[in-house]
């Protein structure tokens, strides 16, 4: 699915756009880390924030990410959970890409099954 320059991109610092669907179906995009593993993206943050509201409601969501005339972009089924040992290893995920994230006894993770690719040309298989 994915071309080897797609996945050295996933490892590369890139921050990334998460776009999910709000209350009265108006779309609420926002700037996240994001990591991807064995076809789950996954982004970390605190619990009740509306990012995750949305993804809970609509059980959707997309990531799309760009550098440059890079770009890749990740949409399908999404869950947000609170399960200490998904939370552990998505923190892990995050730090390995990006860096440590601070204590956050908040913290949950949107995991979402990725159902479409979308990509620069280098990306796409």
């Amino acid at each position: 699915m994915l071309t080897d320059d797609a996945l050295s991109f996933l490892r590369e610092y890139h921050l990334a756009t998460l776009s999910t669907v709000g209350r009265r179906g108006r779309i609420h995009a926002v700037p996240v880390g994001f990591t991807y593993e064995d076809g789950v993206v996954r982004i970390i943050g605190s619990r009740g924030t509306q990012k995750f509201v949305n993804a809970e409601r609509s059980g959707r969501a997309a990531v799309c990410s760009v550098d440059g005339a890079r770009w890749i972009s990740f949409e399908g089924p999404a869950r947000v959970t609170d399960d200490p040992e998904a939370v552990a290893h998505a923190v892990e995920l995050y730090a390995a890409r990006y860096r440590q994230p601070r204590v956050n006894p908040e913290r949950v993770v949107l995991e979402m099954t990725v159902e479409r690719v979308l990509g620069s040309q280098p990306f796409r298989a």
